[in-house]
């Protein structure tokens, strides 16, 4: 897009969120306890709350509130504290583009506008993987449905989706989805995994899947769909270390429905036409300890920066996201001098990626590569061997988002390692 010198037909906002979910009503709060006094926050659903809404489980709000309450209440809590603080939210408004420079073209029910943004904030959350992009072969038949999709259909519009699933991948959403199935009277025949481990926590395969005796396979996979006009059976089999099916193991489970839970995509389409840096490792934007993208101004939090575990750490990313949005707003950029952090052994990814020299007291999130036992994280400067952090685990894993302080002064570019 190209960029639009200031007029009287531009509306100016100090910070604009896009995105209407937990770390979006978040960073919109967080601007505004942080003393932005125009915050404006635009959603394209017709309700706040982004998929909050379609998780009627609890387990929410116990970090944030400090009980366990359901997604709606949870959105609804924050939804209400936006608008008890002046937040403008708008919702039926999609974000068409945005420039570089901070202009947005939005359209929305009071039609297509110009926005100009001291700061944003992109919270557009994310998307799921769907059968195309994991290439299962078969037939096409009806009753193949992403795990969000099944909740959505289920939980808000009381649909029925079939009687006897099966579901292929154990991200949160479909171990989740398995025990709802329960619920509704739909059989759950198994959960299939081609990792050997479990990709969602490990309270949910406990509470979603042990506590109502739904298997669990790991280091399996769908490689076949079988169905004309709908879903007739899958053929799953074991995989080897490469992840290929291993001859053999092959056997048919009996089905109508197959649920997909095999990961999520950040929604990052509107980060790169503003020009965003984007991670290969987490597929959102590269930021630094503010959560400041690669383009001055543009912030980043939720899972459209990393796919998050728990909902109460989006939000909280997006207080941090906010607040940091709004002091740009008021005082400008600092410092652009930045140091790397970069992911070491066992270690999947590391956020921030970059940090000013001298900061200290600062959050970093990291994920190991596979379950690991009675180990050591470090933290050290890669030039001047300097202990940022250390700190021994008993236990890590892949699905658990890990958070920690880091408090000397930032001299040299960084490297975190866990160590058995």
């Amino acid at each position: 897009m190209d960029s639009i010198t200031d007029t009287n037909e531009v509306e100016r906002h100090d910070v604009v969120v896009i995105g209407g979910g937990p770390a979006g009503l978040a960073a919109a709060l967080g601007a505004r306890r942080a003393g932005a006094a125009d915050v404006l926050l635009i959603e394209r659903d017709k309700n706040l709350g982004g998929i909050l809404n379609q998780c009627v489980h609890d387990g929410f709000g116990l970090f944030l509130y400090n009980e366990s309450i359901s997604g709606p209440e949870y959105a609804e809590r924050l939804a209400e504290d936006a608008v008890k603080e002046s937040v403008r939210c708008e919702t039926g408004a999609m974000a068409l583009d945005l420039s570089p420079d901070g202009v947005l073209r939005v359209n929305s029910r009071s039609g297509y506008r110009l926005i100009r943004a001291s700061a944003v904030v992109l919270a557009m959350g994310c998307r799921e993987r769907t059968r195309e992009m994991i290439e299962i072969p078969g037939t096409r038949p009806a009753g193949i449905f992403t795990a969000g999709s099944a909740q959505n259909l289920v939980n808000l519009q009381n649909i029925r989706i079939g009687t006897n699933a099966v579901i292929l991948g154990s991200g949160d959403i479909g171990l989740i989805m398995a025990r709802r199935l329960v619920f509704e009277g739909i059989r759950v025949s198994g959960v299939f995994e081609i990792m050997p481990w479990p990709n969602g926590l490990e309270r949910n395969v406990r509470q979603c899947l042990m506590d109502f005796g739904i298997p669990l396979e790991l280091s399996h996979t769908v490689i076949e769909v079988k169905g004309r006009d709908r879903v007739e059976s899958v053929t799953v089999a074991a995989v080897d270390e490469g992840f290929a099916p291993v001859p053999g193991t092959e056997r048919e489970v009996p089905c109508d429905t197959l649920l997909l839970s095999v990961g999520l995509i950040p929604e990052n389409e509107l980060s790169k036409r503003a020009g965003v840096e984007l991670s290969p490792l987490t597929g959102g934007a590269v930021v630094d300890e503010t959560l400041m993208t690669s383009v001055p101004g543009i912030f980043s939090c939720g899972n459209v920066l990393h796919i998050h575990d728990v909902a109460d750490f989006a939000s909280h990313e997006g207080f941090e996201a906010g607040a940091h949005a709004a002091r740009f707003a008021m005082e400008g950029p600092g410092s652009g001098e930045k140091f790397r952090i970069v992911p070491g052994a066992n270690i999947r990814y590391v956020l921030p990626q970059l940090v000013r020299p001298g900061t200290t007291q600062f959050e970093l999130n990291f994920r190991v590569t596979r379950p690991v036992r009675v180990c050591r994280v470090s933290v050290r400067g890669r030039a001047s061997g300097k202990t940022y952090f250390h700190k021994k685990y008993r236990r890590l894993l892949p699905s658990e988002l890990q958070r920690i302080i880091i408090r000397p002064a930032v001299e040299d570019e960084m490297e975190i390692e866990c160590h058995e």
